[in-house]
């Protein structure tokens, strides 16, 4: 048989009912995975779009500082690119890409593109390779497949146009192969491999004949 409750107990049961003290307490614990949720993905995707403006950067401006190896004043001299030079901007792209982990997770490669005097084709004449990440690139190496052994190379460049060496010049052409790990893993984001261009004409005139000169490579596409 059930007992009825006193006074005191029935106004305590009435006001528990009416409370509503906690209902801000519930809502929050029931809507924050959601905003949390958002926040991450925001924070994942501010992540990816970073990431990928940094690279697009370190291809330009290895491009560009590639290009302008070898400059002189004396108009009496043709320079040469020597090894020493291209380790130096191949060292500016490591710590230009040390905050995204380049040398660890990124492979890239600089290659000088030119035209050969005798077949008129396209051909990489030197390439240098900087990073762990295991990619070769998209358009041949400087031995086996320069576009003088091997396929024949048009040009290089991702876009519909693709861009070709001029007699007597070269393009500086940068490939960047990153592989992309989300914050958070694959929560959000799978894990991708990004890849940027950058090119840049010889600004001066250069010595193209001997390649690269000198010892102490520091670089080498193995």
């Amino acid at each position: 048989m059930l007992k009825r409750l006193n006074p005191f107990s029935r106004r305590k049961a009435l006001q528990l009912g009416r409370c509503k003290s906690g209902v801000t307490i519930i809502e929050f614990a029931l809507v924050a995975p959601f905003v949390l949720s958002i926040a991450c993905y925001g924070v994942e995707l501010a992540y990816l779009n970073t990431t990928d403006m940094k690279l697009s950067e370190l291809a330009l401006t290895l491009a560009d500082n590639a290009s302008r190896l070898g400059q002189t004043d004396n108009s009496a001299v043709t320079p040469t690119v020597t090894e020493t030079d291209v380790n130096s901007v191949m060292l500016g792209a490591e710590e230009q890409g040390r905050t995204i982990n380049i040398e660890t997770r990124g492979r890239v490669i600089l290659s000088s593109l030119e035209r050969d005097a005798t077949t008129g084709r396209q051909y990489i004449h030197w390439q240098r390779c900087l990073g762990d990440y295991n990619h070769q690139s998209a358009y041949g190496n400087d031995s086996t497949r320069n576009g003088l052994n091997g396929a024949v190379i048009t040009g290089m460049g991702s876009g519909p146009t693709k861009i070709a060496a001029s007699a007597g010049n070269a393009v500086m052409f940068v490939e960047i192969f990153y592989e992309y790990e989300g914050i958070f893993g694959e929560m959000f984001v799978e894990n991708i491999t990004m890849a940027k261009e950058g090119a840049f004409l010889v600004r001066d005139e250069r010595n193209l004949t001997p390649g690269v000169t000198g010892t102490g490579g520091m670089y080498p596409c193995t």
